[in-house]
């Protein structure tokens, strides 16, 4: 059993780059926490749908989804259901109804604050909730920025990493500013990490400078095991527990609820 948190921790995963490992991580992550008698609740806000997927739960045809909890304010514990043998592990799954909110959202009252308005009315008992966000800054991680308190960064260990960081940082500043003065970056995981190459130490030594003790020490290596594991509806860490990417995010999440422990 891991520490748990002395109260619910929202966390929403964001980077507008895609393919850098949001969805891979939410999923990995919140699976090794409920592993370790954590209660945790992945809420999936990408139209794609790639974490309910990965949580096997149900997003196809008319599914009750987050689209009707942001658009006609259906109660959020109408939609959650626990992921199949994962005890303490559950999904709000996402249907392709959400690409359409991004542009139904812009004419509604508190549009930004939606979410966490179907949070706050939320009581379930969680200690940890990921939010996976799509790769892009609209209304949809607007969102997701405003209902949580903390944002846990992947950065991919490649040579663009770094471009876009700093829009992301300054959107993540004027959420501050603006809508939720309790936002922090609190944590930056790096992915993909292939220890053969040069360029991947460059890139971890670069954020590790910049960003200091926010990064996590565990880095993700690029793994085969972690891209198949969805395609059977499950997380790397039951889909293969011995493979080295399901070790790493087992060590970064214990390092997660460590930090998240001693706060």
């Amino acid at each position: 059993m891991w520490p748990r948190p002395p109260k619910r921790r929202v966390i929403a995963v964001a980077n507008q780059k895609g393919g850098v490992g949001k969805t891979t991580t939410s999923v990995n992550l919140a699976a090794a926490l409920s592993m370790h008698g954590e209660r945790v609740l992945v809420i999936d806000l990408d139209p794609q749908g790639n974490a309910s997927t990965a949580l096997a739960t149900e997003h196809r045809g008319d599914i009750p989804d987050v689209y009707q909890v942001l658009i006609d304010d259906l109660p959020l514990a109408e939609i959650v259901r626990e992921v199949p043998d994962m005890p303490g592990l559950y999904c709000a799954p996402a249907t392709l109804n959400l690409a359409g909110a991004e542009i139904e959202l812009v004419s509604m009252v508190a549009r930004e604050a939606r979410l966490r308005r179907a949070l706050s009315a939320f009581d379930a008992e969680f200690d940890y909730i990921f939010i996976d966000c799509p790769p892009s800054l609209g209304l949809l991680t607007v969102n997701s920025l405003v209902a949580a308190e903390e944002v846990l960064i992947p950065i991919q260990c490649e040579y663009y990493a770094l471009e876009g960081l700093t829009q992301l940082l300054h959107n993540i500043d004027l959420i501050k500013a603006h809508l939720n003065s309790s936002l922090r970056v609190s944590t930056i995981l790096l992915t993909m990490y292939d220890g053969r190459t040069r360029l991947a130490s460059q890139v971890a030594e670069e954020v590790r400078t910049h960003f200091g003790n926010t990064v996590l020490d565990t880095v993700i290596p690029r793994s085969v095991r972690v891209s198949e594991a969805p395609s059977y509806g499950q997380s790397v860490m039951t889909y293969d527990p011995g493979s080295s990417g399901a070790t790493a995010y087992m060590e970064a999440a214990r390092e997660i609820a460590y930090r998240g422990a001693a706060v």
